[in-house]
């Protein structure tokens, strides 16, 4: 017997032997499971049907509300089945017992928008999230609280934890959003990840898991509940993979009642200061989930990131750039990017064609050789699904059921009828696109600026005191990046040359003596810790020694957060240490708090024209009319070097240009501004700028899909949609000519097809990104691609010879390559 969050219910025993284990049926609801959702193991059970699930992660708040609907739609039209997003803790509950739901925050109106296109929505409540979200998304009130332990057994902790969590249940409860109440919730997250952590709380770990999965379940959703990377989940909890290699990594269901499940596919990987993106192909998602579809037994697969979106605000983790996941399917911007995109759906498409075998078959493996299997599903009336596995270095042909198959290098072939490839994980046949940025307005003259530098404050304008070094974001309790650490030195000699040493485990400080710039220093990702050694002046008498500690985002894993120290740890002036002496502590910066990012709190400050040279810790201002159009548009901070920026007070984030990448590029150079932050006309742009960066460099570009590219050769398969075409023409035995590859390219919704950049039918050298002319080209392939592209929003050019008037390499297989822009 088992007991669920509706009370005890029984293991159902499936006579079927599948999966080489017998199934379980898990009914949750103390229903059949035809009004709601429950599991078995083989997938989630939703209204009585057995699912097979492609999911995809959208954040909320790293978007705005009007891109909500677009988002959505695209990832449906991509062929995702389930919009997954955390919930933010920090977000909404910033203030103990006092809570947000407005604007970004709006969860409810989030799920509402997946519900009325028709998709389900999976809550990862946590509510500790990670996620690369300042704090890990716990409030930092929590720091406070007395003898308290987060992620542990520990009453403080799991008393605020439970309190949130009610809320949110409570709140989805209130709205008629999970699916047992007709909603579009079919799934819930407890917890995240804690397998990393669970060892170093010792005895208190086990029993947390079980608490927080006990309390989740108390509060009867009608859902099921998951616990992700959790080998241990407790029943009724699904344990669940995160990674890039779940087909490969993932220890399986640990209940032979639960289904086989993957909630974090990451798309790309998040992306550091001085990082450089990681780059993931469509080509190896597709491998990966095709294998973990056929492998694992999979039915749940969820992209992680879908959508990454921007950190808006001070809402980024430790070191993260302010934009997230650019690489996944959806940009930072929300446009489509391609093939990555294209490429998933087919893949979709291909898996949702063998849904019946996958669901209710008998899975069966083969050996094809070394590094070479088929993984055949089979239905009791004869419905079979095939996947052709190649884990080897080189493409091979393979037999299987008496027939030869072309199976390229780390590839999976897709057969619906276990006769005919639909896909192969390997073979683009959909278009690639690139993103451009295109200046609209520059703001390089000097008279549209204004400048407001930023006190420096002394020994004698702070309040704070403390006879030692304070631990810095204990006692920003983050309401800010940046705590003033303030010291007073007597020098008994005038212009005497002097040696400060600083050692801190902020991320970054700056250094002032006597009001004026003495140095800067900052830490990475991988290495806090850093130290500052400068040569400074100290005049006849007393001086004062000004240090800007600063944070980069407070951090989001680990064991123990609430013991992490922040801060400068060490003063030393000419080797006398300093460190227990009188200091005086400020907390923000003077700007920070007139709000002068904010129109009323701009006209409290005295501004002044732009100076002939920067300097360091100055704030500038401008105005700015919304371009024209409706393409998402950028700042771009070049010339600037770290700081923060605002429009018309909304925070679009923090930026570190001057943190180079080892190829010599800032991580990060443009800053997305949402449309829906712009009035018509004077919005307001203000910026910090921590350095010397220069504002008059700066331009508003627009973000646009410029070209689009098509590369595919005869060998390749044509589209999924052609395969049911295909399959009745088989069945009448009717000539398939749907089945041939094509080129299909597409420009963004109002733009044509401008230009054809170059066109090659026959063994073009190169991708997509750098081509040229091969050895064979047919010399009619610019003209009938024109003929078929030029002043069009999309066009389809058949790979044939009969459509390029001749062979121009007979016994050779060819490619077409083109090229396109959109205009």
């Amino acid at each position: 017997m088992a007991k669920s969050e509706y009370g005890t219910v029984g293991l159902l025993c499936v006579s079927a032997l599948v999966f080489t284990a017998a199934l379980f049926h898990c009914v949750l609801g103390g229903n059949d499971g035809s009004d709601g959702v429950s599991y078995d193991g083989r997938s989630l059970i939703v209204n009585g049907e057995h699912k097979l699930l492609f999911s995809g992660s959208i954040h909320y708040p790293r978007s705005t509300p009007d891109m909500w609907p677009s988002l959505i739609a695209k990832a449906k039209e991509g062929g995702i089945d389930v919009i997954q997003t955390y919930v933010f803790w920090n977000l909404h509950e910033p203030h103990q017992g006092r809570y947000e739901f407005s604007g970004r925050r709006d969860v409810v109106k989030f799920v509402k928008e997946i519900q009325a296109q028709g998709l389900y929505a999976c809550l990862r409540i946590g509510p500790f999230i990670e996620a690369e979200w300042n704090y890990g998304g716990l409030p930092f009130w929590l720091h406070d609280v007395p003898e308290i332990v987060y992620r542990s057994d520990n009453e403080p902790f799991k008393f605020y934890m439970q309190n949130f969590t009610t809320k949110i249940v409570n709140l989805m409860k209130s709205e008629g959003l999970y699916a047992s109440q007709g909603g579009p919730i079919i799934l819930s997250q407890i917890e995240n990840e804690y397998t990393l952590v669970e060892a170093a709380f010792r005895e208190k770990g086990p029993p947390y898991v079980r608490w927080a999965a006990d309390m989740a379940v108390s509060l009867q959703t009608g859902v099921p509940w998951s616990m992700c990377k959790q080998n241990d989940a407790p029943d009724p909890m699904i344990n669940t993979c995160n990674g890039m290699r779940c087909g490969e990594t993932f220890l399986g269901p640990n209940s032979p009642n639960k289904p086989s499940m993957w909630t974090e596919n990451w798309t790309s990987f998040y992306q550091t200061y001085g990082g450089e993106p990681y780059i993931r192909s469509a080509e190896e998602i597709a491998f990966h989930v095709a294998l973990f579809i056929a492998a694992k037994n999979g039915t749940y697969v969820n992209y992680y990131m879908y959508h990454g979106g921007t950190n808006f605000g001070r809402s980024t983790s430790a070191f993260m750039i302010t934009g997230y996941y650019d690489q996944a399917p959806l940009d930072e911007y929300g446009l489509i990017r391609e093939p990555k995109w294209g490429h998933l759906k087919e893949l979709h498409a291909a898996i949702k064609l063998c849904s019946k075998p996958l669901l209710t078959g008998t899975k069966s493996n083969f050996s094809l050789g070394k590094s070479l299997e088929a993984i055949v599903f089979k239905t009791e009336s004869g419905e079979c699904a095939a996947f052709l596995v190649n884990k080897g270095a080189t493409d091979t042909n393979v037999l299987f059921q008496g027939v030869t198959y072309e199976l390229p290098l780390s590839s999976i072939s897709i057969l619906p009828d276990c006769k005919n490839v639909a896909f192969n994980t390997r073979r683009v046949s959909v278009q690639y696109n690139t993103r451009s940025m295109k200046t609209v307005q520059k703001f390089d003259s000097s008279e549209e600026w204004q400048e407001f530098k930023e006190s420096i404050p002394s020994f004698n304008e702070t309040d704070l005191r403390a006879n030692e070094l304070l631990e810095h974001t204990g006692t920003t309790k983050d309401s800010s990046d940046y705590l003033w650490y303030t010291l007073r030195v007597e020098a008994d000699s005038p212009d005497s040359q002097q040696t400060l040493k600083v050692d801190s485990l902020a991320h970054a400080m700056h250094a002032f003596v006597n009001g004026l710039y003495a140095g800067s220093a900052h830490g990475t990702y991988k290495e806090k810790g850093f130290s500052l050694e400068n040569n400074i002046t100290l005049r006849n008498g007393i001086n004062n020694i000004s240090l800007l500690s600063v944070m980069v985002g407070l951090p989001d894993s680990g064991a123990f957060l609430e013991r992490r120290i922040a801060g400068l740890r060490r003063v030393r002036i000419q080797d006398e240490d300093f460190s227990a002496q009188p200091w005086g502590y400020k907390v923000g910066l003077s700007g920070e708090q007139s709000q002068i990012f904010l129109d009323n709190g701009s006209s409290n400050v005295q501004w002044s024209r732009l100076g002939d040279s920067s300097q360091p810790l100055t704030w500038y201002k401008t105005q700015f009319d919304a371009p024209p159009g409706d393409d998402p548009i950028a700042l771009n901070l070049g010339s600037m070097g770290k700081g923060a920026v605002w429009v018309n007070g909304w925070g679009i984030g923090r930026y570190w240009v001057s943190f180079l990448t080892p190829t010599g590029e800032p991580s990060q150079k443009w800053y997305n501004v949402p449309r829906s932050f712009l009035k018509p006309t004077e919005n307001l742009l203000v910026i910090l700028e921590e350095e010397t960066g220069s504002p008059v460099g700066i331009s508003l570009d627009s973000v646009s899909i410029s070209k689009t590219c098509g590369q595919v050769s005869e060998s390749h398969y044509p589209l999924v949609a052609s395969w049911m075409s295909a399959k009745k023409q088989r069945a009448s035995r009717t000539k398939n000519k749907s089945r041939r590859p094509k080129v299909r390219l597409s420009c963004p919704t109002n733009k044509n097809i401008s230009k054809i950049l170059f066109a090659s039918f026959g063994t073009p050298s190169g991708d997509c990104q750098s081509y040229a002319v091969g050895i064979c080209h047919s010399p009619n392939s610019r003209a009938i691609v024109e003929h078929a592209c030029l002043g069009k929003a999309k066009c389809v050019i058949p790979i044939s010879n009969r459509n390029f008037r001749g062979d121009p390499c007979p016994f050779v297989t060819k490619t077409l390559l083109v090229d396109a822009q959109c205009t």
